[in-house]
């Protein structure tokens, strides 16, 4: 059999898919890629007629040549009739802290931001019961106990991230011969673990648009105002807005690409001829080269603030009734009281049908559906505004 065939090239290159995969080096060495984008490097080898696995440790702390070496060494004990797996777990030992220090510091795959977070996670919660705990001897119940301070505490989503994080060191030590078991993966966190209260987001009943709408138009100069309004004729979540840029707009269309989107994949958005007014309105404000639609105050290559929509409802009296993601649930209202199609109201939110079989054949953008609503929702919104001279009329 061919060996050597890799290269720390190609090793560097291997990038995350949806399912793990190996790339061979040659004589049963071969690197396992996880959907993580953890990378680490594993031997196949028979002892006693039974196939079986070594890991060498996550690359790029390992690096290629020295786990050819590895395979070497693997092979001299084959050769004198010892197992390498009965082998390394006979002699290694490492605490709970070390295993942290070296897989987290192995996770070149994720931000510095992504890897203080969960280092620092570990470091509060864990260290101080499990921190100096051989990784081998650690139970269910001793990780459950630590966690659970976490979560009594009111962290409920939080105790769940640093279960996770935890749970990637112990299968980065099993694969190493460090420890057996992942007690992390035997706890069920729907079972133990509480559930943060869902917050839904104030919004005006269809009702009170008119008052709201009457107040706005007396600051009609500021782009939070008109950013307030886009939400309103848009149905657009706020971050989504925020990080409107110029190259996402396609004559009467919006198209938030993939990326900016919630549920990953891209999303049409109609442009009444409301919206478009504010779009008009923005491009002659925009300075040259600028990115975003809606820009900072004084830095045009960044966003708007994320809180600039909140205070201006804020100032206008509305702080605690209203908020620029309320628009959603506000023009929901009105288009299910109007008799539109549900599947036309829903894929305009974005929201995906919750019966699978339904969501296959529900690949219709209703796009003509949509357009019609958005347009007559935002004539709606015109015939029911006391400023007339608002954005929406120019």
């Amino acid at each position: 059999m061919p060996t050597n065939k890799l290269t720390d090239a190609k090793c560097k290159a291997a990038k995350p898919t949806d399912r793990p995969y190996k790339l061979f080096d040659g004589g049963g060495l071969f690197l396992f890629v996880s959907p993580s984008g953890a990378k680490t490097w594993r031997a196949a080898y028979r002892f006693a007629g039974k196939p079986k696995t070594k890991s060498f440790g996550p690359y790029p702390a390992v690096p290629l040549a020295v786990a050819r070496q590895k395979l070497v060494e693997l092979k001299t004990s084959l050769r004198d009739g010892i197992d390498p797996m009965i082998k390394s777990r006979r002699h290694n030992s490492l605490s709970f802290a070390n295993a942290c220090g070296t897989y987290w510091d192995g996770r070149h795959d994720v931000s510095q931001r992504y890897h203080d977070n969960a280092t620092r996670a570990l470091e509060t919660y864990i260290f101080p019961s499990l921190g100096n705990r051989d990784m081998s001897g650690i139970t269910r119940d001793d990780l459950l106990a630590a966690l659970q301070t976490v979560d009594t505490a009111g962290h409920h989503v939080y105790v769940r991230k640093i279960r996770m994080w935890a749970g990637q060191v112990f299968d980065w030590a099993i694969e190493n011969g460090y420890a057996t078991i992942n007690p992390a993966a035997m706890i069920r966190p729907e079972k133990a673990f509480g559930r943060a209260k869902v917050k839904n987001f104030p919004a005006l009943d269809p009702r009170d648009v008119p008052e709201f709408l009457h107040r706005l138009s007396f600051e009609k100069d500021l782009n939070s105002v008109l950013a307030c309004r886009m939400l309103a004729l848009t149905w657009a979540r706020t971050g989504e807005l925020r990080m409107m840029e110029w190259e996402e707009i396609n004559d009467d269309t919006w198209i938030i690409p993939a990326g900016k989107m919630k549920r990953r994949r891209d999303h049409v958005v109609p442009l009444s001829r409301q919206a478009l007014a504010i779009i008009d309105e923005m491009r002659s404000r925009a300075a040259p080269h600028a990115p975003y639609v809606f820009p900072a105050p004084h830095r045009p290559d960044r966003p708007m603030s994320e809180n600039a929509i909140l205070y201006l409802i804020a100032r206008i009296g509305y702080r605690g009734r209203m908020t620029g993601h309320g628009w959603r649930s506000t023009a929901s209202t009105w288009a299910n009281e109007q008799g539109y199609s549900p599947d036309a109201i829903e894929r305009q939110l974005a929201h995906s049908p919750d019966n699978k079989i339904r969501a296959i054949y529900n690949r219709a953008e209703y796009l003509s559906l949509r357009r019609e609503m958005l347009q007559a929702w935002a004539d709606w919104l015109d015939a029911h505004d006391g400023g007339k001279e608002s954005v929406f009329e120019q």
